[in-house]
């Protein structure tokens, strides 16, 4: 096996570097309150399929960002017989989003260390104004040399013309001296083999893999990327 010497990490956002679990609970409930509607268990895990079911039509390219946004309110309430401005509650629940910046354990320490010694970028789908807000919040956005939102780039994840929109702007790109850390398997992982790249999995809950789509790597702890590097 020949031995390779990474230069360039691509990390994700969301599950990978920021808890955005916590970021999403924290504002559906605050969206919630401020409705004067119960948030309930039932209700938050239905959310949560529309609002997955969306995204994963986004990743295929099937639908736009604005109507995976814009549409998700209005789809959940309409199970309950309500009807609602889905574009006004977007706004609100954006609002709230953007104040949830917990880092997932050990992250702000991995990227403090990393910056020195690699070309670290952000890769993330999502919204660029909120995703800015909740990297500079986390304290992580001084650290890495740019970051590459796919509202910006007018593609996402796992589509092969976000990735070469990205390498089109990294100086001195070698697609074999890179390497995209994700905690998806249908957007980071499938997205860097697309693109020609090794993959490492983050995958802290030990969940099984039935997709097809074998990463190069596999961690279930952030720190543990450093046995991947130093083997390297």
């Amino acid at each position: 096996m020949t031995v390779k010497t990474y230069k360039t990490l691509l990390f994700d956002v969301d599950d990978t570097l920021l808890d955005f679990g916590a970021a999403e609970k924290l504002a559906l409930r605050l969206l919630f309150e401020q409705q004067k509607i119960p948030l309930t268990d039932e209700v938050e895990a239905n959310y949560k399929r529309i609002n997955q079911g969306l995204w994963k039509s986004f990743e295929e390219g099937n639908i736009g960002r604005e109507e995976v946004v814009n549409t998700r309110y209005s789809l959940l309430f309409k199970e309950y017989g309500q009807e609602v401005d889905g574009v006004l509650l977007e706004k609100s629940y954006r609002g709230f989003l953007e104040e949830g910046h917990d880092l997932i354990e050990g992250a702000l320490e991995l990227i403090t260390d990393l910056q020195d010694k690699y070309d670290v970028y952000i890769v993330t789908n999502g919204v660029s104004k909120t995703q800015d807000r909740r990297l500079r919040d986390s304290g992580l956005h001084p650290l890495v040399k740019d970051i590459f939102v796919s509202e910006a780039t007018g593609y996402q994840k796992p589509m092969k013309e976000y990735f070469d929109y990205v390498f089109a702007r990294i100086p001195n790109f070698a697609v074999d001296q890179a390497l995209i850390i994700g905690d998806s398997l249908s957007a980071d992982i499938k997205g860097g083999q697309l693109a020609g790249l090794d993959t490492c999995w983050f995958n802290p809950g030990m969940k099984l893999n039935d997709s097809g789509i074998v990463p190069t790597y596999e961690i279930q702890k952030l720190d543990e990327l450093y046995r991947i590097l130093d083997a390297n």
